[in-house]
């Protein structure tokens, strides 16, 4: 790895450390602040919210700043607001410290797409930009365990410092490591939201918010279906998750060499089309713990094989707009997750059981296939008239 990129994956490793370690100590928050975990479920939500209205708005008003200096002011704020929740006092005042968490997010690993595509050699793009995403990979394995056992055992305001940290480490390397970058063009708001009139964005927004729900699906509801329809003991969940999590690695890095060999879009629908056979087969093994456990790994590897291609796809498809473009496929990671997760839910809610998510999960990753295959066939037409002008 080049060692520009460290600082972009140590920043993802911040932001999914931030992100998924919710979800570990949510209980302590609850507790903590005096209020029901369903309560303290919303400040989950805050920070998705905070990522889909952060993504654009930032990345437009930052627009035509050097990425260095942009990626510097994304992560200072990113690290002030994390100390600053790590001292709220009340409900209230950790909803908007979670939610002014959440708007560098998009921004970051938007503005971070396109520096690591600009640093990699010709045919390496998504090989550079997947290093980023290890980030994100490395802190469900190690960050977000830790975080959780922190949390637990000490005080989960703890766990907010030492993401704080995290952040002034990632300023350090941004300002050491990573070489200055000329601003591409002059941006404004109105010519940035163009993007927005063309329609491949949208159909790849879509296959991001619609195709990557499935994941969200299987992963919301992991936990229960592990200890209600596996068997599993509640404390053998964090070393499963870590498992989930090395899955996650090991796609990343598989997602960037496969992406740039076969093209982005034939890589998307490739891997959309495995999770749907993935999610399938953990519904018919669930009740197993060993086909279980080795789907866990496997289905981790699939979802998390998405993030690059998507990304050269926004990116390609930006009509100029790149860094909003980059940002706004953010936007649509964190509306797959809200999407996923809503719907995963409601045949549990139903009384279908814990398993029934999966159905959904693959409903949704197949309709995020076929948007796929939408746009590979309307990039051959393209091609094909541009051809036939030529």
């Amino acid at each position: 790895m080049k060692k520009s990129l460290f600082p972009l994956t140590m920043g993802g490793f911040g932001i999914g450390m931030t992100e998924f370690v919710m979800m570990g100590i949510l209980p302590d928050i609850a507790n903590s602040l005096n209020i029901s975990i369903p309560v303290a479920g919303h400040l989950i939500s805050a920070y998705a919210l905070g990522v889909v209205l952060g993504a654009p708005i930032l990345v437009g008003i930052a627009g035509n700043y050097p990425p260095k200096k942009i990626l510097l002011g994304l992560m200072a704020m990113f690290t002030f607001c994390n100390a600053l929740s790590s001292f709220a006092p009340n409900y209230e005042i950790m909803m908007i410290t979670r939610l002014l968490s959440g708007l560098p997010h998009g921004a970051f690993f938007g503005v971070g797409a396109v520096v690591a595509s600009r640093l990699a050699g010709r045919g390496k793009e998504a090989q550079a930009i997947s290093m980023m995403f290890a980030g994100l990979t490395i802190a469900n394995i190690i960050g977000v365990p830790l975080g959780t056992y922190i949390g637990h055992t000490m005080s989960w305001r703890i766990t907010f410092l030492i993401i704080a940290v995290v952040g002034l480490i990632t300023m350090g390397g941004i300002y050491k490591l990573l070489p200055e970058m000329p601003v591409v063009g002059e941006s404004n708001i109105r010519k940035d939201l163009k993007l927005f009139s063309y329609a491949e964005p949208w159909l790849i927004l879509g296959i991001t918010a619609i195709g990557t729900g499935g994941l969200f699906a299987w992963f919301s509801y992991i936990a229960p279906l592990l200890t209600e329809v596996a068997g599993f003991q509640s404390s053998q969940i964090t070393y499963i998750l870590v498992l989930a999590g090395v899955g996650m690695a090991v796609g990343n890095l598989l997602s960037g060499w496969v992406a740039d060999r076969i093209s982005p879009i034939k890589a998307t629908a490739l891997f959309l089309a495995l999770m749907v056979v993935c999610l399938l087969v953990v519904y018919v093994v669930s009740p197993f713990k060993i086909p279980l456990l080795i789907m866990t790994f496997m289905t981790g590897a699939i979802s998390f094989s998405l993030g690059a291609p998507i990304q050269i796809l926004m990116i390609r498809a930006s009509n100029g707009s790149d860094m909003l473009a980059s940002s706004v496929s953010q936007a649509g990671f964190n509306i797959g997750n809200a999407l996923g997760a809503y719907l995963g839910g409601l045949p549990i809610a139903a009384g279908l059981g814990y398993a029934s998510p999966q159905w959904v999960g693959a409903i949704m990753a197949f309709a995020g296939c076929l948007l796929a295959i939408a746009v590979y066939y309307r990039q051959r037409s393209v091609k094909h008239y541009e051809l036939i002008a030529e």
